[in-house]
This record gives structure tokens, sequence and C-alpha cells, in this order.
């Protein structure tokens, strides 16, 4: 039976793909920052395993990673925040673009550290992060900056990261999965969370070290950095 972990499951995308991978018949590990939220996650997800942490506590998410029985087939960094609300290169709140570019960028690399004894044991073991369409370098809008910034670092970080697991055979991609209906992407949005959900699991199901380093669209096809 296949397992995964999705960071930040307790709401949007994250709760989409746990419900999803539940239906699936996966084993599925899904994590939320505080022993509330967790609750209450594991109550909208019946068969779900919560675990807590901040994915920017290091110490914390080493603890979860032991909590992990056996091996992890894949993992989805999807826990992510939006950033300050001055996020103007002429206006910029610098502790919240620091904070976006902590959990964004670099949450997602110690994540996938401290749970890669899980996956390396899986002998199948994967890594997807949810990245955005804003993280495009063909893009030159400003707004939201610190955000885009942070997705743009996300996908270099995750590009070396697919670069130096080849040899383990463990795939690493990133994720745009568009503009979704979630608290962060508002209620205009184009896609349905459980729509994308879908579309990224699929992914993960049949992903391959043939594709590793690859910036995929939810709806799997390939899309430039």
């Amino acid at each position: 039976m296949t397992s995964i972990l999705i960071t930040g499951a307790n709401r949007g995308i994250g709760f989409a793909m746990a419900k999803a991978a539940l239906a699936r018949g996966w084993t599925v590990y899904g994590s939320a920052r505080t022993e509330p939220l967790a609750a209450d996650m594991a109550k909208g997800l019946p068969g779900l395993t919560p675990l807590v942490f901040d994915v920017t506590d290091r110490e914390a998410v080493a603890a979860a990673a032991g909590k992990v029985d056996g091996s992890l087939d894949i993992l989805i960094n999807n826990a992510g925040i939006i950033g300050p609300s001055r996020q103007a290169t002429l206006d910029m709140d610098f502790d919240g673009f620091l904070k976006t570019l902590e959990v964004n960028t670099v949450a997602p690399l110690a994540v996938s550290q401290a749970f890669l004894p899980k996956l390396r044991a899986s002998g199948s073991g994967r890594i997807l992060s949810i990245s955005s369409q804003m993280s495009w370098m063909g893009y030159q809008t400003s707004d939201r900056i610190a955000y885009r910034a942070s997705k743009s670092a996300l996908n270099k970080v995750m590009q070396g990261l697919a670069t130096d697991l080849e040899d383990d055979g463990i795939p690493v991609v990133v994720i745009d999965p568009g503009w979704v209906k979630t608290d962060m992407g508002g209620s205009d949005a184009d896609n349905e969370p459980e729509r994308v959900a879908e579309g990224i699991l699929s992914i993960a199901d049949k992903l391959t070290i043939s594709v590793t380093g690859t910036f995929f669209k939810w709806t799997g096809e390939e899309r430039p950095f």
C-alpha cells in the first residue's frame, strides 16, 4: 500500500490531497502546526495519521519523522504562506520576507532531509513540492514579490535536490497547482481544490526517475521554470 505524507494537510489543497489519497486506500500522514489543528484535521479526515510540527521547527520535524512507521513512498511539501501584506520591491516588510523564505523555501528542503531515510527505505520514494505559476522567471510582474521569490528559490533548491538524489533513484519535482479556490487563492480562482488534488496525486503515483527535476503543471504537462 502506498504511504504518503502531506505537509499542511489541515486545509486547502493539502486537505483535498489527503482526502483523495485516503479514497485511494493509501496510508496517509498529514501535518498541522498545532495539536488543535491536527485534531480538527484528523476529525475531518478519518483514517489519516496526524503529525504535529511547524515546518520551520527542525527539531519537531525530526521528531515527527521518527513517528512514521516503516518506510514512506511519497512526500508532498505542500505547507506554505502567501507572505506579508507589504511585499513590494519599494515597500517591503523584510522580516515578513524572511519568514516567507523560511516557510516556502528552506522548510521544504529541511523536511525532505528529515524524511529522506524513510523515503530511501521505500525503494520507490518520491518528493513533490508545491510551487506556483507566480515563480516563473518569464513574468516581470512585481506584486507579491516575496512570495514569487520564495517559490522561484524553491524551484532551484528542488532542482538541486533532484540532481543529488538521482543516484538514489528518488525523483524530485515541483508542481504548479494553478490558481486554486482556497483561503490563499480566494473565491475567484479558476480551479477547484479537489480537481487539482487528484491531478497532483496522479503525477505522484506515476512519478519516475526519468522526469526528476521537472516543473509540472497539476494537469501533468511540463512547464518552463
